[in-house]
């Protein structure tokens, strides 16, 4: 399969890096220098959990090309750039491996083939230009989500995955839906809790950092029920506590983001959930506090803008993640 990695980052690096093991795949990252030079010249070094160095093609340039599928790895707030670019090329389906909720809406705005969600537990870290750390091996899921009935396409997206040692489950539409919900609790749980705090990931597994953590699931798995997804408080919280005890010893990518003073992805994490739970009616007022305090940390810095309204987490059209 014809294979273009859209955000060779660290994500994006180790996926493109395990696609491009079996010869099975053709594989092109889209990405920045220095990182694309380096892969360029020397190839895709992988480090951790297995050590190995692949030659996948590598460009700066994400206009005009054309593959079987374009495997989305870019920040959240890089997506509507991202949906642009692969417009101006041809693919026969476009899957987001992202952080966050609204990603699909975007592509599928621009985009005129099938497009997937994907939600991923694997780790990763850009060590150095032309390198990634592989961090462990997670689960990997994906299910079509515009048409909502591209089965096929999923299935043998699935069958790429799994051509490279890389087993993913193919989820049905309301499944896949139903996951994103899930990492949505997680991520909105972790990240900004320890990116305040400043602290690894494995810091919210006792008090008081779990009596920060859990209120924060509870609120997600309640405006979840209220869109039509069924995800109950006690499995929100028990996914946070499960990828807390996993990724113990790790720094969440929010926590990284603040560290190197870049923008976060809290907008589609907590503020998406502030949005969704406005429209329903449903209080969440640990998210809204969070979402706050990092839009404020954020707004000192100059990194967006300092008024962000709750309208722009709406999704597009009122077409509700369910």
């Amino acid at each position: 399969m014809d294979i273009v990695v859209f955000g060779a980052g660290s994500l994006g690096s180790l996926f493109g890096a395990l696609l491009a093991r079996t010869a099975e795949h053709d594989v092109t990252l889209v990405g920045r220098d220095p990182h694309v030079a380096a892969v360029r010249k020397s190839g895709l070094a992988v480090t951790g959990t297995d050590s190995f160095t692949v030659h996948p093609k590598a460009t700066t340039d994400g206009t005009g090309l054309s593959a079987d599928l374009a495997l989305v790895t870019v920040k959240a707030f890089d997506t509507e750039t991202a949906a642009r670019e692969l417009a101006t090329g041809e693919f026969r389906a476009v899957c987001s491996l992202q952080n966050g909720m609204g990603n699909e809406e975007t592509l599928a705005r621009h985009l005129d083939c099938p497009v997937l969600a994907g939600t991923t537990s694997y780790g990763a870290a850009r060590s150095a230009p032309g390198e990634v750390e592989w961090n462990g091996r997670g689960d990997l899921s994906i299910g079509p989500w515009e048409p909502s009935d591209a089965d096929a396409i999923g299935e043998e997206v699935g069958a790429a995955f799994a051509a490279a040692d890389v087993p993913a489950t193919v989820a049905t539409a309301d499944g896949i839906r139903r996951l994103l919900w899930r990492k949505l609790a997680v991520n909105a749980a972790i990240n900004p809790v320890t990116a305040l705090a400043r602290v690894p990931n494995g810091a919210l597994s006792g008090d008081p950092g779990v009596g920060l953590a859990e209120p924060v699931a509870r609120e997600v798995a309640a405006t979840a029920r209220a869109v039509g997804v069924d995800l109950g408080d006690a499995e929100a919280v028990e996914a946070v506590a499960e990828v807390v005890r996993a990724t113990a010893e790790n720094d969440s990518s929010m926590y990284r983001d603040v560290e190197r003073g870049r923008r976060t992805e809290v907008d589609v994490i907590n503020g998406y959930v502030v949005g969704r739970a406005d429209e329903n009616g449903v209080e969440v007022p640990t998210n809204r506090t969070l979402w706050g305090l990092i839009r404020t940390w954020e707004a000192e810095r100059g990194l967006v803008d300092p008024e962000p309204s709750t309208e722009s987490l709406k999704v597009p059209g009122g077409d509700d993640r369910v």
